[in-house]
């Protein structure tokens, strides 16, 4: 194999080959045999260095994109847990509203004999779970709630009350009936209001 001193290792390629390039070509028998140039090690040294370099530097910018589209999707997840909150609030209250006026509504026809000192409303929220005996039924009470919702504002059963005979305003419950609902729970809901005044 006729060879200069320059070449470390050779590729043996098709014979076809030796046309198109016949300088880096040598003569073995019937093999053609391509020269390839002498790389010594502190050239491949700096190409591995240049390609883990490059590496690193591939590394930071996909960390630093990760980072910035996390800074961007923690607001907007923790903006859409307080719109399902406030969805389950709305859903709550909208539920024990309108148990307290088909209460309401029964007793004006007569058919939940009134207490005194009630105007017609339940005496309390458990009653509207526990159910009355209606007038004309034989067995049985009817009951206008499963179960009293828990108050996602405040995580809890205990909802603010307030009686027909206590202020609009009022954030303690006079004891007499259950006239209207609230969440005990504080803050501002995203429209800008406040949870204890829906």
């Amino acid at each position: 194999m006729a060879a200069s001193s320059r070449v470390s290792r050779a590729h043996f390629i098709d014979p076809a080959e030796t046309a198109l390039d016949p300088a880096l070509v040598a003569r073995d028998g019937e093999r053609a045999v391509k020269a390839v140039p002498y790389e010594g090690a502190g050239a491949r040294d700096s190409r591995r260095a240049a390609a883990a370099g490059f590496t690193l530097i591939e590394l930071f910018a996909t960390m630093t994109i990760v980072l910035l589209l996390t800074a961007v999707a923690l607001p907007v997840a923790r903006v859409q847990v307080q719109r399902q909150r406030e969805v389950e609030l709305r859903r709550g209250l909208r539920e024990m509203r309108l148990a307290i006026n088909q209460y309401k509504d029964f007793s004006d026809r007569g058919l939940i004999p009134v207490k005194a000192d009630t105007l017609g409303y339940p005496p309390d929220l458990d009653t509207l779970v526990k159910g009355v005996a209606l007038s004309g039924m034989a067995t049985g009470n009817y009951k206008f709630l499963r179960r009293i919702p828990v108050d996602p504002m405040a995580g809890t059963k205990d909802w603010g009350l307030r009686s027909m005979q206590d202020d609009p305003d009022s954030t303690s419950w006079g004891g007499q009936n259950v006239f209207d609902v609230f969440t005990r729970g504080t803050g501002k809901a995203l429209d800008g209001t406040n949870y204890a005044d829906w």
